[in-house]
C-alpha cells in the first residue's frame, strides 16, 4: 500500500476550512478570504447518526452525484465509540461511515461528512492522495457549491496538497 504522506496536510487544510466556515457563520456567511468577499452557503450540522445518515443518502441520490459516480455500492453510517476521529471503513462489499455521536459536535458537521464520502467515492490508495483530493473538491462543488470547492482547492495549494 502506498503511503498517505499527505493526510497531515489534507487534515490540516480541512480544519482551517471548517474554522473559515465558523467565522463566516458568525458573519452572516462572508468572510474575506485572499482579499476578496465570498459568501459561504450554511454548512449542515447534525444532531444524531441518524440524521448523518438520512443526509449520506440524500447525497448519494443526489442528481449531480450519480453523473459523476454512477456505480456508486451503499454506504451505512454507525455510532462510534470514540470522540477524537470520524472515519470511513470498507469490509468486502460493506462500506461504513463511523461518527461519534453525542457531544462530538465537530464530527457532526457537513464538510466532515462529506470528506467521508470522499473516501467512499474514491477507494484508491493512498487514501488522501490526490484522487481523494480532487473527488472531495468535485463532491463539495456538487452539494454545497463552487465557492466551497474553490476555498477548499485553494487551501489545499497553501497547505502543499497536490
Amino acid at each position: 500500500m502506498p503511503r498517505d504522506a499527505q493526510r497531515s496536510k489534507v487534515y490540516a487544510a480541512e480544519d482551517f476550512v471548517r474554522t473559515l466556515f465558523d467565522r463566516a457563520r458568525a458573519r452572516g456567511n462572508t468572510i474575506e478570504f485572499f482579499g476578496a468577499n465570498i459568501t459561504l452557503p450554511p454548512e449542515a450540522r447534525f444532531a444524531s447518526v441518524d440524521s448523518v445518515s438520512q443526509y449520506v443518502d440524500e447525497v448519494l441520490n443526489l442528481p449531480a452525484v450519480q453523473r459523476s459516480w454512477p456505480e456508486v455500492p451503499p454506504l451505512r453510517v454507525r455510532s462510534r465509540r470514540g470522540r477524537t476521529a470520524a472515519h470511513y471503513e470498507r469490509d468486502g462489499d460493506e462500506a461504513v461511515i463511523a461518527v461519534p455521536d453525542g457531544s462530538a459536535s465537530w464530527a457532526l458537521r457537513e464538510l466532515v461528512v462529506l470528506h467521508e464520502i470522499a473516501h467512499h467515492l474514491s477507494p484508491v490508495e493512498p487514501a488522501h492522495g490526490r484522487a481523494f483530493v480532487a473527488t472531495f473538491c468535485e463532491l463539495a462543488d456538487a452539494v454545497m457549491g463552487p465557492e466551497v470547492a474553490h476555498v477548499l482547492r485553494v487551501v489545499y495549494a497553501k497547505e502543499g496538497v497536490r
